[in-house]
């Protein structure tokens, strides 16, 4: 393969994907667009209709994206498009400078898409798709399911027939109590989208999903809408516009640009962060790897694509992308597929969606997003770190409580904080030495370990910085007071104290003045310390600090063993050789029994 191939492929996921692409893949692809198609459409139009535009832009903004984002878009089964989340920003923006025109608003709107795709574009250019690495698995497990339960609520009320005003998942949740135990049911309609959910779980689990449960539900309750005449009594998604996709640029001025300037910035930084987000964590349920920067070119390329003929900003969808997955999609050709149905439905037979009930709308969606929820994930987490656990359980109320976009940043929050109270109370221990077993191990975790007399050796397993550094002076002089108090009768006083410092990986400027008292205190009390199996850059720090005269290169042995064998001027002989080599297989001297589990 050339170098050209090769840098094509990188920048073209859509090529890398054809190159290689599998039979197997093809059935589950089309069997996912076709699926993803009974969603398309009315998300489009509806989220069009939010954001204060045309119904069919919604659509323009679903076909170009899709498409453009196959090509460019690293995620395999990604689906993106129109969102709810950005259609209050939208409409905010570009109707005040549309002035009641609505083919203003639509020429805005298609440039407000091509300057957040510009934005993105460049953002990926310069790899600031890191954000996406900002959040560990705690987090998008909480994340996900936050996501999931939000969808959840905001569809319950179409499933049963009735409306409410959203002020959020919490009181929505209220709002839909009173209508229920109000009778505001619509007992057709939710008889409808009841019954699809029961069609589409017979067919994922009595027949295994080989036959698409949803399209069938879709199906089924559009010729039932049909057949009896139920769209004059229940809640429909309506006909398509008919019509293909078209540039709809007209009378923009570069005053427009300046408006719009600011409110591209803010939805490129909340389509990304959707986005990102939502990629990464569905990649890594799929045991793949998506690079952030190239997600974000991607993203911007549809953006920008979309924009020129005649749609809005897109992101990701938290709605659309579950229902790929859970039809099992294999690669972004379900989305092209859902786009050519969607266009082909436009110009051919654009009544298809008349009888399509809106309860069986919410069906579908609320069955796809169930998939997102991972209690088992959540579960595992509780046995085996309940940190962890907690920090799932509030990314999911800080989706909850605040919203999706709000939520990723205190999913942001929580990572962060996380990362801090790990670093602030790192695990650390002293160690001792275990009879005919090379290296020195954890004593709280191995009690037969023994201090060497006069040598207290302890281990920090963190970086030092300024929220640590006082906690790592206290404990070490803790450690100091409690070895002379353990210590028996005739045995002789502490006289060392060695770190094994390969653990820590930096040292800042706040820590590097607590160590420096920490030396200060154990020398006043004719205690050396020394700094075992040091790292160069920690050296290095040190250095520029000023501490090479306070710390010379005696003060820096290359081994704990190395540390032990200077200051108490004698060679280990209990393991049967010389000395104290490094637990190096390749080592010379005999081989020694292993070292105790979790030393």
């Amino acid at each position: 393969m050339t170098a050209a191939v090769r840098t094509l492929r990188r920048w073209i996921p859509g090529l890398d994907v054809a190159l290689g692409y599998k039979r197997a893949w093809l059935w589950p692809d089309i069997r996912s667009g076709l699926v993803l198609t009974a969603l398309l459409v009315p998300a489009g139009m509806g989220y069009a209709e939010a954001a204060g535009l045309p119904a069919y832009t919604g659509l323009y903004a679903t076909i170009i994206p899709l498409l453009a984002y196959a090509v460019f878009g690293p995620s395999r089964i990604l689906v993106i498009g129109p969102d709810s989340s950005l259609a209050p920003i939208i409409a905010a923006a570009i109707l005040p400078l549309a002035l009641g025109s609505e083919e203003r608003s639509v020429a805005l709107a298609g440039l407000l898409a091509i300057m957040v795709g510009t934005i993105l574009v460049l953002a990926g250019g310069l790899r600031l798709g890191f954000v996406t690495d900002l959040l560990s698995k705690p987090i998008r497990i909480g994340y996900l399911n936050g996501i999931a339960l939000v969808v959840i609520i905001s569809q319950l009320p179409k499933l049963l027939g009735f409306s409410i005003d959203s002020l959020g998942p919490v009181r929505d949740v209220a709002s839909i109590a009173e209508g229920i135990t109000g009778g505001e049911i619509d007992v057709p309609a939710a008889l409808l989208g009841v019954g699809s959910i029961a069609v589409i779980l017979v067919f994922r689990y009595v027949w295994g999903g080989r036959i698409p449960g949803v399209f069938v539900a879709v199906a089924g309750a559009m010729m039932v809408t049909a057949v009896f005449g139920l769209d004059r009594i229940v809640p429909v998604v309506g006909a398509m516009p008919q019509g293909l996709p078209t540039p709809a640029l007209g009378e923009i001025k570069w005053a427009d640009v300046a408006a719009l300037a600011a409110p591209a910035v803010g939805v490129a930084l909340i389509a990304f962060a959707d986005t990102g987000v939502l990629s990464r964590t569905l990649a890594a349920r799929r045991g793949e790897k998506v690079s952030g920067s190239r997600e974000m070119a991607g993203l911007g390329i549809a953006n920008i694509a979309g924009g020129l003929f005649g749609g809005f900003p897109i992101s990701a969808s938290t709605s659309r992308t579950p229902v790929a997955e859970a039809a099992g999609a294999r690669s972004q050709l379900a989305g092209v597929v859902g786009a050519l149905l969607v266009l082909a439905f436009m110009v051919l037979i654009p009544g298809v969606t008349r009888f399509l009930p809106e309860s069986v709308l919410a069906a579908v969606v609320i069955m796809a997003v169930i998939g997102l929820i991972d209690f088992s994930g959540l579960i595992r987490l509780w046995k085996v770190d309940r940190w962890d656990a907690v920090l799932s359980l509030a990314s999911s109320l800080g989706v909850l409580l605040v919203g999706v976009l709000a939520g990723i940043l205190v999913s942001i929050g929580l990572s962060f904080i996380a990362f801090v109270v790990d670093s602030w109370r790192p695990y650390r221990t002293e160690l001792g030495r275990i009879a005919e077993v090379r290296g020195y191990h954890d004593r709280v975790r191995n009690p037969e370990a023994e201090r060497i007399p006069g040598v207290l050796i302890l281990r920090w397993d963190a970086r030092l910085f300024f929220a640590n550094g006082g906690i790592f002076d206290d404990w070490v002089r803790s450690m100091v007071e409690k070895a002379a108090k353990d210590a028996e009768p005739g045995a002789p006083a502490i006289h060392t104290v060695i770190l094994a410092a390969e653990p820590i990986t930096d040292i800042d400027t706040t820590a590097m003045d607590e160590l420096v008292e920490l030396d200060e205190y154990l020398t006043q009390r004719g205690i050396r310390l020394v700094l075992a199996e040091v790292k160069g850059p920690v050296r290095d720090i040190m250095r520029k600090h000023g501490l090479g005269t306070r710390f010379p290169p005696d003060r820096f042995p290359p081994t704990v063993g190395a540390a032990v064998d200077a200051e108490t001027g004698s060679l280990r002989s209990d393991i049967g050789d010389v000395g104290e080599p490094a637990d190096d297989e390749n080592a010379e001297g005999p081989r020694d029994p292993q070292p105790p589990a979790g030393s």
